[in-house]
């Protein structure tokens, strides 16, 4: 026996076997097998994590003025679409400060079409 399990056995059994003794042991061999199958297919869940956060830590060639970024293939994308894709983020938007104060505040002041008529 302990020459069989130092040759890399994973187990014993005698003979004559106890058929009930010989089910409890292919049930524990099923639960191992099922243990495995699942840690396999979270190392593979893991990797696909770990590319798309290593793609996400590359350098961007970015547009100095409209912001669109360049992909591997020499497209532009607008920022949104180069990160989303790859990831599971989502974005909303809004208006920073200076930019509220600089572009929404003068178009919120000119007069409607409607209140020019009047």
């Amino acid at each position: 026996m302990v020459k069989g399990l130092e040759g890399c056995a994973d187990d014993d059994v005698t003979k004559p076997f106890n058929p009930a003794e010989l089910g409890t042991r292919d049930d524990g061999r099923c639960r191992v097998l099922g243990l495995q199958l699942s840690r396999a297919e979270r190392v593979l869940g893991l990797e696909g994590a770990l590319t798309r956060v290593r793609k996400l830590q590359g350098l961007f060639p970015i547009c100095s003025y409209c912001k669109k970024i360049r992909d591997d293939w020499n497209y532009w994308q607008q920022v949104e679409t180069c990160i989303s894709e790859p990831s599971d983020a989502a974005f909303g938007h809004g208006f920073c400060p200076d930019c509220f104060d600089k572009h929404v505040r003068p178009e919120l002041a000119r007069p409607t079409d409607e209140e020019k008529g009047r």
